[in-house]
């Protein structure tokens, strides 16, 4: 069976005058098609804010699977991909070469070496680390860092994601106080800032968000497991300048992944999260499949409630 819950931002109004600014809250809802009004009633009565006044800035309506009669449950889950397809010639990274794909051996090739009627193709591919959507092991900033092959399994699949959106924002940069309501201990943080919807473009790298040195070292403190991105570079890219991202993070042997895409398709907390690339000795970087899997719930009316979509907020 599925529960509903609303994600939300809001600002509160309250009833001797002051004023609350809530951030990600989440609040059970009796239906998917909840409408805003109804969700800030139930904001006020959970929060115990008789009187208050409650504006909604986003809202996310999603179903979260849970346990039926006698504590069990037929789970259906979702796979959302979250990861840009690779092509020849793509361009991941301005200034750095794109894939070249090649046939190493044709079908009408290698007919000569099986039985009649059978054949395959043997392709070849030449690339740089970085294309697509991929993971930072400690190699690709430290020589003599874990590479690759040494980064265990329990660091890249199935953990349990937690996702920052920051996607609203007038600020480039991802902080520490962005990232301080949240639970990051043993989980995959994905910083959800929108930064994607420039990918294969010529706006994609220049200004793009970044997380902070103070962001980086928040997550190490607080003992993230993994942390991604749906932007060109976790750091601030301006040539010449330092990288305190991946420094603080690798260093404390945490992956990166980025150019991560779908976020949006997330809910805040619920999902889990896999970026596993190949064991490649003497490698600090590749290419992934990242995706995600997470209860499956109901299509609804994504006109009246659901998503990080333009919405008209009202007041209750």
């Amino acid at each position: 069976m599925l529960q509903y819950r609303a994600e939300l931002d809001a600002e509160i109004t309250l009833a001797n005058g002051g004023s609350v600014t809530a951030r990600a809250l989440l609040v059970e809802v009796p239906h998917a098609d909840v409408t805003h009004p109804e969700i800030a009633r139930l904001v006020s009565a959970a929060l115990g804010l008789a009187g208050a006044g409650v504006e909604l800035t986003s809202v996310r309506v999603f179903g979260e699977e849970v346990a039926g009669v006698g504590g069990t449950s037929a789970q259906r889950i979702e796979y959302v991909e979250l990861s840009h397809v690779i092509e020849a010639g793509m361009t991941t990274c301005p200034g750095l070469p794109g894939p070249v794909v090649t046939a190493y051996r044709t079908w009408a090739e290698s007919r000569s070496g099986y039985a009649e009627g059978t054949e395959f193709s043997f392709d070849r591919i030449e690339m740089i680390g970085q294309t697509g959507t991929y993971l930072d092991s400690p190699r690709h900033r430290y020589e003599g860092g874990t590479d690759l092959a040494g980064i265990p399994l329990g660091r890249l699949a199935d953990l349990p994601a937690v996702v920052v959106r920051t996607v609203d924002s007038s600020r480039r940069e991802v902080d520490a106080d962005d990232l301080e309501p949240y639970v990051v201990a043993g989980r995959a943080v994905l910083l959800h800032t929108g930064g994607d919807r420039h990918w294969g473009t010529a706006a994609y790298g220049p200004d793009a968000p970044f997380l902070t040195e103070a962001g980086a070292r928040l997550l190490v403190e607080r003992g993230a497991a993994l942390v991604g991105i749906d932007s060109a570079n976790i750091d601030d890219a301006v040539p010449g300048g330092p990288r305190p991202a991946h420094s603080v993070l690798l260093a404390a042997g945490v992956p990166i992944v980025e150019h991560l895409t779908n976020l949006g398709e997330l809910p805040p907390l619920g999902a889990r999260f896999t970026a596993a690339p190949p064991r490649i000795v003497g490698f600090g970087t590749f290419p992934v499949r990242a995706f995600a899997t997470m209860p499956w719930f109901e299509p609804h009316d994504h006109t009246r409630s659901a998503g990080w979509l333009p919405t008209t907020p009202q007041q209750s």
